[in-house]
Order: C-alpha cells, then sequence, then structure tokens
C-alpha cells in the first residue's frame, strides 16, 4: 500500500496508486465498517481502492487497500478537495466510484456482475457518468444500536422518495435538461435536523475521469451533462448507495439523539443486500442492461 502524507502529493503522485480503474475512493470519517466497506468494494471488482482519512484513524490491513491519503476529512465539504485530487492524480478516462465508510455501492444484476461489465456496457450508451441514489440505511433498535448502525439488521424506506426540478439560476430558474434534484429517507423525514444542502439523496458517484473535470460542493460537476440522470433518447443504467452516514449524524448529533426514538415507521422494510429489492423499489434502473 502506498502512503501519501497530503493531497498535494496524492495529486502529483498517485497515478500509479489508482491505476487504470475502475477505482474506488472511500472518504473515512470515523472508524465505523471500514472492513465491510472495503470488503464490499473488492466484492464489486475494482481494481483499486485509496481511503483518504485523518492520521488518528488507523486504516485495516485489507488487500483491497492500493494507497492511503492523510488527510482532514471532517471540515466542511472535504470531500471536494479530496476527489477533485483524486481526478487530478488518474489517467483521463480513469473509471471512479467515491464514497464514505458505511456506504455500500449497489447496481442492478451486482451479485453477478462486476463493476467493469458493468461500466463497459455504460460507456458503449455513451455516457461518462452515472447517477446515484443515496439510499438511507438505519438501525430498527437504537437501544441496542445506540450509533444507527446495524448492517446485520439494516432497514430501508420502501417509500417517500421524490424528485423535484432543478433550477437553473442562470437562465431565470428555467428547469435544467434531464436534471432532477431527488429527496427521502433519513433527511426527508428528519429534515428539521438536516440543513437544507444536505438533504438531497443524488449523488454522481460513478463517473471518468477528464482533464479540467470538478466536483462541486452541492456533489454535481460542473459539466452539466455529467449531471444528467439519462441520455437524451432513452433511460440508462442508475444505481443505489446504500449509506449508515445519514443515521450515524442523526445519533452523533445531541438535539437530534435526544429527540429521536426510533429510525422505523411503517414504510420501513429490512434490507436485504441485493439488487433486485432495490429495482423493485424504484431505487435504481436497469436502463437496456439484462
Amino acid at each position: 500500500m502506498i502512503r501519501f502524507d497530503s493531497l498535494d502529493r496524492f495529486r502529483a503522485r498517485g497515478r500509479d496508486a489508482i491505476g487504470p480503474g475502475p477505482a474506488a475512493l472511500m472518504i473515512v470519517e470515523d472508524d465505523v465498517e471500514l472492513v465491510s466497506t472495503l470488503d464490499h468494494l473488492a466484492a464489486r471488482g475494482f481494481r483499486a481502492v485509496v481511503a483518504a482519512g485523518p492520521p488518528d484513524i488507523a486504516l485495516p490491513d485489507h488487500s483491497a487497500l492500493t494507497a492511503a491519503v492523510t488527510v482532514n476529512t471532517r471540515a466542511p465539504k472535504a470531500f471536494v478537495p479530496v476527489v477533485n485530487a483524486a481526478i487530478a492524480a488518474a489517467r483521463p478516462g480513469t473509471w471512479l466510484h467515491y464514497c464514505y465508510n458505511a456506504e455500500y455501492l449497489h447496481y442492478p444484476f451486482c451479485e453477478h456482475r462486476s463493476v467493469g461489465e458493468m461500466l463497459a456496457f455504460h460507456a458503449e450508451e455513451r455516457r461518462e457518468a452515472m447517477l446515484t441514489y443515496v439510499v438511507d440505511l438505519y438501525a430498527p433498535d437504537l437501544a441496542a444500536h445506540p450509533s444507527g448502525v446495524d448492517r446485520g439488521g439494516a432497514h430501508l424506506d420502501r417509500a417517500g422518495y421524490f424528485a423535484l426540478p432543478r433550477l437553473d439560476p442562470a437562465n431565470n430558474d428555467w428547469p435544467k435538461e434531464r436534471q432532477l434534484d431527488f429527496h427521502g429517507g433519513l433527511r426527508w423525514r428528519f429534515e428539521e435536523h438536516v440543513a437544507p444542502d444536505r438533504r438531497r439523496i443524488d449523488r454522481i458517484a460513478l463517473f471518468r475521469t477528464r482533464n479540467g473535470l470538478r466536483l462541486r460542493g452541492d456533489h454535481t460537476f460542473a459539466q452539466a451533462e455529467y449531471n444528467t440522470y439519462a441520455c437524451p433518447w432513452h433511460h440508462n443504467l442508475t444505481a443505489a448507495l446504500c449509506s449508515f452516514r445519514a443515521a450515524k449524524a442523526l445519533r452523533a448529533n445531541p438535539v437530534s439523539r435526544d429527540e429521536i426514538e426510533s429510525f422505523t415507521w411503517p414504510g420501513s422494510v429490512p434490507f436485504r443486500w441485493e439488487s433486485r429489492q432495490l429495482m423493485d423499489l424504484g431505487l435504481m434502473e436497469p436502463g437496456q442492461w439484462f
């Protein structure tokens, strides 16, 4: 494993650590589910995994890890310089996935097809990015799992998801073409505890690097086509990023921890850790890929 003591060094010398791709960038915020996240990335078939996190978190000795970057990931919007450094370090045309620890990428038929196979098909459809929905996972029993994390008994919301037009302030607030703001999950049900700029659940978590590509602080790219959910001709593949991150945050915040007795509601169902469930719930789209 290659170690970089700063983002600047990673940006300048990280090309070999990322390799030809597909590669994953795991942004480490705490020590929760580090091993399971790395196991999941390895099982999906990522050729390289780079972990970026602060020096006080000890990374596990895991065969999937190809590099580690020391950086303060607890700073506001820390993901922006981290992801942009990875874009700058990678060869143009490299498929890159970014996630946090305790987040698990699922795409249609992922149990039987590698991420490389899926992205090869996606590229044939002239797509350079893929919309992913961040699907909140949570523990059903907060007394037994006060952190909000319970992989074995994880639940998700089967309903309550919706999309709103993404307005363009530079064009008299006219809706942007093939772009929507998606909402739902814990961020919607407990929105009084979530800052407005953190309530969306859409993220372009899989994309192809190119020269000049830049991620912005709202998880969108400066290049408009990267932010679209489909091409102009037909529906494309989408994916889901099943995430304990919102549950962790709501349990770590003293106000929300005291006010929220349970994350479950009539719309809660056990998560089966399979792509078919997510497709049946409309949380990702197989497009033309069968």
